[in-house]
């Protein structure tokens, strides 16, 4: 249940606001048990940082803790990895003939797609390198972050240019941007048109144009009152002669600076690909010299280059499973398709043995989430089940996208038809795993949905000056739920006093369930025999 976690139950918790007979009933029927899946618990930098889904799926494959995202990166520019390889060549390229380097990608401190401090350092570190052209590209956050705060980080942006180019000539500016949902950041192939539209503004210099980037958020603002960052339309920034002021021109360097993987993608091909792509028509693509942060799909090697090696996860749970030649499904829509699949695989898209396991993906609808708050809820409890009457498969795995999706838009009362939407899919996957004699494993990869309010230090919810809640619409770091109940007639108990119980956990707790050895290094099962 991908975004679902334990709240305080209080007026601004939409699973606690939403009617959930189903879980209330798995609850009572099995074990429950509440467990972590936050900062480093699943490899991340510290305990603020948010769960998410991509770090979420890795670990549950993974069986173990691996040094994830933000704290990959971190690791590699505290040892100065970072900058020993492609580093070298993107400064080559950009300090030559003119040339300028570009850097693209979510201007947040959420520390889920990006990290703030890591670009301030590549700042640093192209000066200190001598680059005189610099451009950024900035996409808004509103998610992973508070929400309308897109000026105060471009106007932080703006302040540390500043700094860093006073008493000087060099030419460093912002030269486009736009939000995250609309621009640039689409992921699994779901809407080419998100990728196109930063295409025009990065890239082309064709998008609608400002003279500032803050003028450009303020118009827009005007525009749509109560407008969420993540929705800004796609823009360029012109001089005074309507003239973009930053287009990607032949020879110059780019990097995108994200370190999370799904929504780098489609751009990253945009710019390596031949004639053979077909995402959307680029025009006249320029020829660069391209970097991304780090491996965003390792069976395609996107990108070729890159500043910092992923981590490798060997033996995931799927891995054993296929080696023990069981069958296995795989079933999610589109949005949460890759979650799956490559994230559960310990970041590689195809199966372990395709003889033995099936991959589904269900197309997401391409509208807000929030306009049909049920996304595909439904249909992907009927894939499950169809699967489960066929009678073939020892392994179904599933990800019910809702309470994660829609509780990003922040929309409170669409969150709640969202996560009862998961409760009926859960409900409905109970009763055929009831019927094949199985058991049911429900779990979460983050909290979301059950926090949708801002909150002050101490835990209070914050109010507009109208009144009215400023709604959240990133991750959490609350604990998550996990039930299981087993159909087969065996009993099992949970595993008392283990160390921080979390999603590394579920591994094993998996291969416990299947009767398939846990390997040594796997974190223990969260389960036992009674």
């Amino acid at each position: 249940m991908d975004g679902i976690g334990i709240g305080t139950g209080d007026e601004y918790d939409g699973v606690a606001a939403a009617q959930t007979p189903h879980l209330d009933a798995l609850r009572e029927q099995g074990t429950y048990q509440e467990i972590y899946a936050h900062g480093t618990h699943v490899g991340l930098s510290s305990d603020s940082d948010m769960g998410n889904s991509e770090v979420g799926h890795n670990t549950m494959g993974a069986g173990r803790i691996i040094p994830q995202g933000a704290k990959r990166v971190d690791d590699a520019v505290r040892g100065g990895e970072i900058w020993q390889g492609a580093w070298r060549d993107v400064v080559a390229a950009a300090t030559t003939d003119g040339a300028a380097l570009h850097l693209i990608g979510l201007l947040s401190d959420g520390n889920v797609h990006s990290s703030w401090e890591h670009l301030t350092l590549l700042l640093e570190q192209a000066k200190s390198e001598g680059v005189q052209r610099l451009r950024l590209h900035t996409l808004f956050d509103g998610r992973d972050v508070e929400d309308r705060t897109a000026d105060r980080y471009a106007a932080q942006l703006e302040s540390t240019l500043a700094d860093l180019t006073a008493g000087s000539d060099l030419d460093w500016r912002i030269a486009s941007g736009g939000g995250r949902m609309v621009t640039t950041m689409d992921r699994y192939e779901a809407n080419w048109g998100v990728v196109e539209a930063g295409w025009r503004a990065h890239v082309l210099g064709t998008a609608r144009p400002f003279t500032s980037v803050d003028e450009a958020i303020t118009t827009l603002r005007a525009e749509t009152p109560g407008i969420s960052d993540q929705l800004l339309e796609a823009f360029t920034v012109v001089d005074q002669d309507g003239q973009p002021v930053g287009p990607v021109r032949d020879g110059d360097a780019v990097v995108i600076f994200n370190f999370r993987g799904d929504r780098a993608i489609e751009l990253t091909r945009a710019f390596v690909e031949g004639d053979g792509f077909t995402g959307f028509d680029r025009g006249d693509r320029p020829d660069v010299f391209f970097a991304g942060m780090t491996l965003y799909d390792g069976d395609t090697n996107m990108p070729p280059v890159r500043l910092v090696q992923p981590p490798v996860i060997e033996d995931t749970v799927s891995e054993l499973i296929a080696r023990a030649g069981l069958r296995q499904l795989a079933a999610s829509e589109t949005q949460k398709y890759g979650h799956m699949t490559y994230f559960w695989n310990g970041n590689r898209s195809d199966p372990f043995d395709a003889s033995t396991e099936t991959y589904v993906d269900i197309p997401s609808d391409q509208i807000e989430f929030d306009k049909a708050p049920r996304m595909k809820a439904a249909e992907t409890a009927d894939c499950v089940i169809d699967a489960l009457a066929e009678g073939d498969y020892t392994f179904l795995r599933s990800n019910l996208a809702g309470g994660d999706m829609v509780g990003h838009t922040g929309n409170f009362e669409a969150t709640i038809v969202a996560v009862e939407a998961v409760d009926e899919a859960v409900g409905r996957i109970a009763e055929a795993v009831r019927a094949a004699g199985g058991c049911l494993v429900v779990t979460a990869d983050h909290g979301n949905s059950e926090d949708m309010v801002e909150r002050d230090k101490a835990g209070a919810p914050r109010m507009a000056p109208d009144g009215t809640p400023l709604w959240k619409t990133a991750h959490s770091t609350n604990l998550i739920p996990l039930y299981v109940a087993d159909y087969s007639g065996q009993r099992w108990t949970t595993v008392p006093g283990l160390d921080a119980p979390g999603l590394s956990n579920l591994a094993a707790t998996l291969l416990v369930l299947l009767g398939l050895p846990v390997p040594e290094d796997y974190r223990p099962s969260l389960i036992s025999p009674a």
